[in-house]
């Protein structure tokens, strides 16, 4: 097998179904849901919108949280199909696997872990800097005695508490998952309770004046005033740093094997989730800015301050409260997925094997969430977070734009029935009882672009030209969205490059639209597709491009250490790699056609 058909291979829906799962079923929508919002609206609800209004976008962080919740959204809805189409844990790691390919999957899978190991330890040391608040430093005093670090790129010392928080909530995890689920709903219903307090309470106190101060009236650091004090740039901007806020939901596809009733549940679940954070996030911003004005944010503390300034002062503490219980949610749902990744990627042979074993007693991946746990501990200890959050937005977002092409990927993918007509100056590369790789020719594809030959069910032709579009338009997005995220400096030329790659880009989508849909039924269905996954798609891109050069340095030296992982142990021990494929003969010209129905 050739290095390009190693990287390609895939998993077939038909192995999948037969797969056994050794993970005890037992999670319900109400705690789906809880687990989404639990794992989203953590410290960033108390934090961003202070930070973001003061510095970034003003009174538009407003509409921050609105364009990261549409980007959210988008890749929610393409998460809930996939999530009812394929129902087993590892989240868009299996979708990939499934849909794309190996290396595909790895990628995303590899993400996935920055995003939940990076992700945990960042509440964890939030947590362990709120407690220490509190209690007037005291933790850093001793810790500093203890053990301090003198590096730019490291914490100033070893934070032995965030470390011990991580621990008990792995220690929690691995050893039974419904009794932490239940912990886990109260979190998140105090957290939701604080969140309603705080905006009913702010209503009392608005003042609509705040977004619309005039310039005269702001100091000289803070822009311009009005609703948008820093521009339209500020509050896209704003947005990209406002996606980490909505980060947490797609915990709830990693939990397949451990759901009930999972094409129903994992669907709504998502839904669901997104909704009530956009609702939070929403309301606080708005009730925030209205408040008080934007300059004059605690950008460390909003909330509190802000009832501060009111002389609401006994709100402030349950404030408090409602942050620890939050954090403690968000703990939970930055935690629970982690070992799901890695139990579905060593599985697949990709990661060491016993990363993924299942404890007898406790139907958990005992080993992998231990030492996930102890990983994420030690970044929470060890690491300056705040420098990498910004790269693990990066790779949430590229893995929502994975899920995004999956959607396309299987929309328009048949995984039996094939057209006969075409097959005969095609030879078979490899086969298996589901699907059948086939070489078409350039007048083949040119013709089917547009659908000319009038299918209408899915075949292998159709399916590899609404791939084949699919991946060039997401090629596409990278100059235009590098291009749009810096609009303000476009020259005439610049512009005219602009509306070309637009005009190909719509008629690849129409070309996308015109191929016959793959008639498997699902319980949940993306609307408006092929329009809606490539919107996430750009959209996704597009935020991207807001981060600095550093941030994507260390993005791509996280994928450096992947790849090196990937080819020198998974390429090699991947289950695919082991299984025999299975032959099938080539279809000749005048064998009958009868059996097919093609138009």
């Amino acid at each position: 097998m050739t290095v390009g058909k190693m990287l390609s291979r895939k998993k077939t829906m038909a192995v999948v179904v037969r797969e056994t799962s050794m993970l005890d079923r037992v999670l319900t929508i109400t705690d789906l849901t809880a687990l989404g919002v639990g794992s989203t609206i953590g410290v960033g609800v108390y934090v961003l919108p202070g930070a973001l209004s003061k510095y970034v976008a003003g009174p538009a962080v407003v509409l921050s949280f609105f364009f990261a919740a549409v980007a959210s959204v988008f890749a929610g809805l393409c998460y809930a199909e996939l999530s009812s189409r394929i129902p087993k844990a590892g989240s868009a790691y299996s979708y990939a696997y499934i849909a794309v390919g190996e290396l595909a999957a790895f990628i995303v899978g590899w993400n996935l872990l920055l995003e939940y190991s990076i992700g945990g330890a960042s509440i964890a040391k939030g947590m362990s800097l709120y407690v220490d608040a509190l209690s007037n430093k005291t933790m850093e005093t001793i810790f500093r005695e203890l053990y301090e670090i003198d590096s730019p790129y490291l914490s100033e010392y070893f934070d032995f508490f965030a470390m011990f928080i991580v621990l008990v909530f792995s220690a929690g995890l691995a050893c039974g998952l419904k009794d932490s689920v239940r912990l886990n709903n109260f979190f998140t219903l105090v957290n939701c309770a604080v969140m309603a307090l705080v905006i009913v309470g702010g209503l009392f106190h608005l003042d609509f004046k705040n977004w619309s101060l005039p310039k005269s009236e702001v100091p000289s650091w803070a822009g311009e005033g009005g609703f948008w004090p820093y521009g339209v740039q500020g509050a896209l901007q704003g947005a990209a740093t406002c996606f980490y806020g909505y980060v947490g939901f797609d915990c709830i596809a990693s939990s397949g094997e451990e759901v009930k009733n999972p094409q129903k549940s994992l669907p709504l679940a998502i839904v669901l989730s997104l909704f009530i954070v956009f609702l939070a996030y929403s309301g606080v911003s708005s009730v925030l800015t209205l408040m008080i004005p934007y300059y004059a944010q605690d950008a460390n503390m909003p909330l509190s301050y802000a009832f501060d300034v009111i002389e609401w002062t006994s709100l402030k503490w349950v404030i408090g409260v409602g942050a620890v219980f939050g954090m403690c949610a968000c703990m939970f749902g930055a935690m629970y997925p982690l070992p799901r990744i890695l139990y579905a990627m060593s599985n697949d042979g990709l990661i060491f094997k016993s990363l993924g074993n299942v404890h007898p007693r406790f139907k958990t991946p005992f080993f992998g969430t231990m030492f996930a746990g102890i990983i994420t501990g030690l970044f929470a200890a060890l690491l300056n977070l705040q420098q990498l959050v910004d790269m693990m937005t990066i790779g949430t977002l590229l893995v929502y734009v994975m899920v995004a092409v999956c959607v396309l990927y299987m929309r328009y993918l048949e995984q039996s029935d094939m057209d006969v007509e075409f097959l005969a100056d095609e030879y078979i590369e490899s086969a298996s009882l589901t699907s059948v790789k086939v070489r078409h020719t350039r007048k083949q594809i040119l013709m089917q672009l547009f659908n000319f030959h009038r299918f209408v069910r899915a075949n292998s032709l159709s399916s590899y030209v609404a791939s084949l579009q699919t991946t060039c338009f997401t090629v596409l997005c990278l100059p235009l969205g590098l291009y749009l995220s810096h609009w303000y400096e476009l020259t005439t030329v610049h512009w005219i490059i602009v509306m070309v790659l637009m005009g190909i880009m719509v008629l690849q989508l129409v070309s996308i639209a015109m191929q016959p849909a793959s008639r498997t039924p699902v319980a949940f269905k993306v609307p408006f597709v092929p329009f809606t996954p490539a919107l996430s798609i750009f959209i996704n891109i597009y935020l991207m491009f807001f981060f600095d050069i550093d941030t994507w340095v260390k993005f791509i030296v996280w994928m450096l250490i992947g790849f090196a992982i990937y080819f020198g142990y998974g390429i090699v021990h991947s289950k695919e790699s082991k299984e025999n494929n299975t032959e099938i003969n080539v279809v000749k010209p005048n064998q009958s056609k009868s059996s097919l129905n093609v138009h």
